[in-house]
């Protein structure tokens, strides 16, 4: 069965708002969305990739820029989007290195794409959800696999698997639930070059999965978080097994 054929059921004709549709993963779930019947509201930090998007998609979607670390961008976003189904947000600010090097503006930042905002975005946009409606937000494998100079990337994505539990507790009977991915083939490593492909290599020899993600393989977790009636502060891991590995 297909993504779209999957998604047709659950989002024909509903409202989705992507946060983070310039993104790879954001961009291809737009697309799926889309193609399944839904109407969009595309939201991130750049209205240019937003405009990118939105003219590759099959049916109607709205653009909406937003900065998660501004609450006023986010009551924005509430007020332009009215009711809806879903929102799904797959916004990361990765603020990587030492300790002793980090920036705090950097880490404020990666706590607002991960933590502040996520919890923003419930505060301003809990009350437009329509019955049967979710929230899905993007954990990842770092939480669970802490690593040297990743020390902010683990902590923001171990802290929005919590927050997902405790605003599903406080939102019901509005669900919400994470993503986690692992290491996906999304565009994001493309910047390694000649190195990328040793480097994906080594990632699917030492997964239980024995490969990397794909962008689909994401698309699909969140398609069965939001169709799932009975899927509520539940963090999905897509990562092959790497969490394990």
């Amino acid at each position: 069965m297909t993504t779209i054929a999957t998604a047709k059921d659950t989002l024909d004709g509903r409202r989705l708002i992507v946060v983070g549709a310039g993104s790879h993963v954001g961009r291809q779930l737009a697309a799926a969305a889309s193609a399944a019947g839904a109407e969009l509201v595309l939201a991130g930090p750049d209205a240019g990739k937003l405009e990118a998007t939105a003219v590759a998609l099959a049916g109607p979607a709205r653009i909406q820029p937003v900065d998660l670390a501004d609450e006023d961008s986010i009551a924005a976003l509430a007020a332009q989007a009215g009711a809806f189904d879903h929102l799904v947000s797959t916004a990361a600010m990765p603020a990587n290195g030492p300790v002793a090097t980090l920036e705090l503006a950097a880490v404020q930042r990666a706590f607002a794409a991960k933590v502040i905002g996520p919890l923003l975005l419930a505060k301003h946009l809990a009350g437009q959800v329509n019955e049967g409606g979710s929230f899905t937000f993007f954990s990842g494998v770092a939480a669970w696999r802490p690593a040297p100079e990743r020390v902010v990337m683990a902590t923001t994505n171990g802290a929005l698997s919590f927050l997902v539990e405790a605003l599903a507790v406080e939102l019901a009977p509005v669900r919400v639930n994470a993503v986690s991915p692992g290491i996906v083939d999304s565009g994001a490593w493309d910047g390694l070059g000649e190195r990328k492909e040793a480097f994906l290599r080594g990632i699917a020899e030492r997964n239980p999965a024995r490969r990397v993600g794909t962008p689909d393989d994401l698309v699909q977790a969140v398609l069965y978080a939001i169709a799932n009636p009975f899927v509520t502060g539940t963090v999905l891991h897509v990562d092959g097994g790497g969490r394990l590995a």
